[in-house]
């Protein structure tokens, strides 16, 4: 059951009894609704969870394990408390703003996404949730189906293309690492820190999971449309090297993370009772999907990902 903001706050230990809450919704979410709470010279965030989220494969255990461990490496906004059963976070509101895509996607920016994304892969620990990216986008086909979702007419060859890149990765498995998977603008903060410079802050954790790196590089990169020069750039900030097995794996990994994009908006055209158009943002990635895969060096990215070691 959803609670109202009103209850959720009563919910809270060090906000039950504040005098003169002041409650301020946030813009930017797609899933779920925020708010901004003042209370006693303080600022938090409680994060109320859209309905029928686990349909997304979203466990707030999760979100709220990997937030917490963000924080405390200085990754994310530090998650002050847990509103259990529901799985509301309350978590500091950050005082900073949103960097624009065509700002960070500039080199200084690039090298501290980089440096966040590698501390997090190497330093959090085991995720209680797996992400595979070709085992979400069957779960939420799964789902979409039942729903009675719109399906696009050439389903069987995105299908197809899929498991092609699947059967290809596979050759060289990964290994599951502490992965943020949803590394879209709008969960990139700036922290403004008076008197210091800015420090990135990553936002929104629900689809954090044990996964792959390239996943997030990936994932990353689709949603800033990073050029040749700046994919480049970005490999060699994070393994100092770019090899021809590294960037194919990216190039692979790239659309398969517009498909499950894609996925996740046709699933939300069934579920989610928000005024958002869903359908159209499903069509988006499914575009971008196709663009991708028929590339003219997508048999070459996939014989260099299934070459042995």
């Amino acid at each position: 059951m959803t609670l109202t903001i009103d209850k959720a706050i009563a919910k809270v230990p060090f906000l039950a009894d504040s005098k003169n809450i002041k409650k301020i919704p946030l813009s930017g979410g797609i899933t779920n609704l925020n708010f901004k709470i003042e209370a006693d010279g303080r600022s938090y965030v409680i994060r109320l969870t859209g309905a029928d989220t686990e349909l997304l494969g979203i466990k707030r255990d999760v979100e709220y394990q990997a937030n917490k461990v963000a924080g405390e490496l200085g990754i994310a906004q530090d998650v002050l408390y847990f509103i259990e059963p529901e799985g509301y976070l309350v978590t500091r509101f950050i005082n900073g703003k949103h960097i624009a895509p065509k700002e960070i996607i500039q080199p200084d920016y690039l090298a501290q996404v980089v440096k966040k994304l590698r501390l997090f892969h190497r330093r959090a620990p085991k995720l209680n949730s797996e992400f595979n990216v070709f085992k979400r986008v069957e779960m939420l086909a799964k789902v979409s189906k039942q729903k009675g979702a719109k399906f696009p007419k050439d389903w069987d060859w995105i299908m197809q293309t899929m498991n092609e890149a699947r059967k290809a990765l596979e050759k060289n498995p990964y290994t599951p690492t502490p992965c943020h998977n949803d590394l879209l603008n709008l969960n990139w903060l700036e922290e403004e820190v008076p008197g210091e410079i800015g420090e990135l802050r990553l936002l929104d954790w629900e689809y954090a999971g044990m996964g792959d790196i390239f996943f997030d590089l990936a994932n990353f990169s689709h949603h800033h449309r990073l050029n040749e020069e700046q994919t480049r750039f970005f490999l060699n900030e994070y393994f100092s090297e770019v090899t021809a097995k590294h960037y194919a794996r990216l190039r692979l990994m790239w659309p398969m993370s517009e498909l499950h994009e894609a996925m996740w908006g046709t699933t939300q055209t069934c579920i989610s009772k928000l005024e958002e158009d869903f359908q159209g943002y499903a069509d988006l990635w499914f575009g971008r999907f196709r663009q991708h895969v028929t590339d003219f060096r997508w048999e070459g990215w996939l014989k260099e990902a299934a070459r042995k070691k």
